[in-house]
């Protein structure tokens, strides 16, 4: 989430926010580890700070609204440059969000170039709007989580894999699709049950995430079938991980001990910009060449 672009979904609530509170700014912003980003923002083109000089970072820290009356009385950001600056903020209002195991994510914040402060009803109104935000997060998770093996499902896949194609195109960055097709899952099931197969799934699912990096999309693309999209690897690198991900389901280290084996079987797709306009077309390419095998 913290690299995707932002959401109309959520614009729609900043834009209520900056009418609501009658101010020219409203953000909505992730803050996690250091790292800031902004989800939605109206009333600016843009907006940069450091997250040891942003409102928002400070909001997120809060259990509940944090208000800045005039930031130019406030030692902590009187020499911040979104005070200093062009920008001219004096007045900040922040309410934090969470995820739905209770982590502290992001905050919904509203700006003005004017000192004032918030009233009662509006502190609840803020704190209300901010709860619209965790329940639109919280929509996002659930439908693009895949309920058993608690990694992307497609939709999932398609949609974060795009954010980060994205980034590739205006970086320069390389990319590659990795399809995974688990072998004898019907076989599995046939001979052992649902559960067993169930439980195969979330094993292998449990391999990719232990094999690749933070930074990799995951996903389960259909049945029997998952992709990871990895950015800035080389070609090299890739056939490592693939390595390592055989390596690790030969060993068992994250099964308990059962009468089979699990077994792959991989295609790679090099992303071209000039020939592949979305991840959709990435997996079709992949699985057209595994059936031509």
């Amino acid at each position: 989430m913290l690299d995707s672009l932002p959401e109309e979904r959520l614009d729609r609530i900043t834009r209520i926010a900056k009418g609501l509170f009658d101010v020219p700014i409203a953000l909505i912003t992730l803050v996690d580890q250091g790292h800031q980003s902004i989800k939605s923002l109206q009333g600016l083109e843009e907006l940069e700070t450091t997250p040891d000089m942003s409102f928002c970072a400070h909001a997120v820290m809060g259990s509940g609204v944090f208000v800045i009356p005039d930031a130019l009385e406030d030692e902590r950001f009187r020499e911040s440059p979104l005070v200093t600056g062009e920008t001219g903020i004096r007045f900040f209002a922040g309410y934090p969000f969470e995820s739905s195991t209770g982590d502290k994510l992001g905050a919904l914040c509203i700006m003005d170039q004017v000192a004032r402060d918030l009233r009662e009803d509006e502190e609840a109104a803020l704190r209300d709007l901010a709860n619209v935000v965790e329940d639109e997060l919280a929509a996002l998770q659930l439908i693009t989580v895949d309920e058993l093996t608690q990694i992307s499902n497609r939709r999932g896949f398609e949609l974060y894999s795009s954010y980060a194609l994205e980034m590739c195109r205006r970086l320069d960055e390389s990319a590659a699709l990795i399809y995974l097709t688990l072998g004898g899952l019907q076989q599995i099931n046939d001979d052992l049950g649902a559960s067993e197969g169930d439980l195969t799934l979330k094993e292998f699912a449990l391999a990719l995430t232990k094999t690749f990096r933070i930074c990799d999309v995951l996903g389960r693309i259909d049945g029997d079938g998952f992709a990871v999209l990895v950015t800035g690897a080389s070609e090299e690198g890739t056939a490592s991980a693939v390595g390592r991900m055989e390596q690790l389901l030969k060993d068992r280290e994250i099964r308990s001990a059962r009468s089979y084996d699990i077994q792959f079987s991989v295609e790679v797709v090099s992303f071209n910009p000039s020939q592949h306009r979305n991840v959709a077309e990435l997996i079709g390419v992949a699985t057209e060449r595994m059936n031509g095998k």
